[in-house]
């Protein structure tokens, strides 16, 4: 792996999870770079991503600001660096599995950008549960270890997110997904590996190593099942389900990072 492409894979994983501006020379001759491959950055452009909201948690903690203030406006900052890129995943994909009897009538409610009563009850519990754990972190943990523990779970998720995609075949013949290939096993690898150093290496410092996998796990397991239910119900994955697989392990990494910090 030459280190020139993987700076121009991260650029275009910030350029595709994010609205961040990233320079026009990563975009010159771009021929060959697909988001197949693009995708084994994602762990680290979800660090990049993370910064202003980890920079916003530091910040705050450091004027002594309530804790649950700085939770939310990080969470939100973070949700504002992606355009609620997978926010809306999770809304579209809370409808289509709770309002669609069959597989045709999810994939057709998933479709329509209008947002419905599940997709609303799952963005509040999104950013209620996310905002409440990292809370929780800003309350018991130094601002910088809290900051960690919230840029870890957006690089942790991330990398997840690429299994999600990886592991299940396209649920449609056409869409944003299906479009841009499949991820294969030696990107999958990658983004994994990069996500787990990551994670230990912003969670080493505040928890112990029994800590770090039992979080781990957790967010392994959320993963599998959501990607066991998606498999269930629609036969496969697509860009919604991609997005809803980054919300639910951000969600689960948070929770259980506030349980054992």
């Amino acid at each position: 792996m030459k280190a020139r492409d993987f700076i121009t894979d991260v650029m275009h994983s910030v350029a595709f999870l994010s609205r961040l501006p990233v320079p026009a020379r990563f975009f010159q001759d771009a021929d060959g770079v697909s988001m197949r491959r693009t995708a084994r950055a994602f762990p680290a452009a979800g660090l990049l991503i993370a910064l202003p909201a980890a920079f916003l948690v530091v910040m705050f903690t450091s004027f002594d600001a309530s804790p649950q203030l700085t939770s939310w406006l990080a969470i939100a900052l973070a949700a504002l660096m992606t355009g609620a890129l997978h926010e809306d995943g999770l809304a579209d994909t809370a409808d289509g599995f709770g309002g669609g009897r069959d597989k045709a009538r999810m994939l057709e409610i998933m479709k329509d950008s209008r947002i419905g009563s599940y997709g609303t009850i799952a963005m509040v519990l999104s950013f209620a549960l996310r905002a409440t754990a990292l809370g929780s972190l800003v309350e018991t943990l130094p601002g910088k270890t809290a900051a960690a523990g919230l840029i870890a779970a957006l690089v942790l998720s991330r990398a997840l997110m690429v299994w999600h995609w990886q592991s299940l075949p396209a649920a449609k013949t056409s869409g944003i997904a299906a479009g841009a290939g499949q991820p294969g096993p030696g990107e999958r690898n990658v983004a994994l590996t990069i996500g787990g150093l990551l994670f230990i290496l912003f969670t080493l410092h505040a928890l112990p190593l029994l800590s770090i996998a039992l979080v781990l796990a957790a967010a392994v397991l959320a993963a599998l099942l959501f990607a066991r239910l998606c498999e269930r119900k629609i036969g496969g994955h697509t860009g919604d389900t991609i997005g809803a697989s980054q919300q639910i392990t951000e969600i689960v990494t948070l929770v259980a990072l506030a349980l054992t910090a």
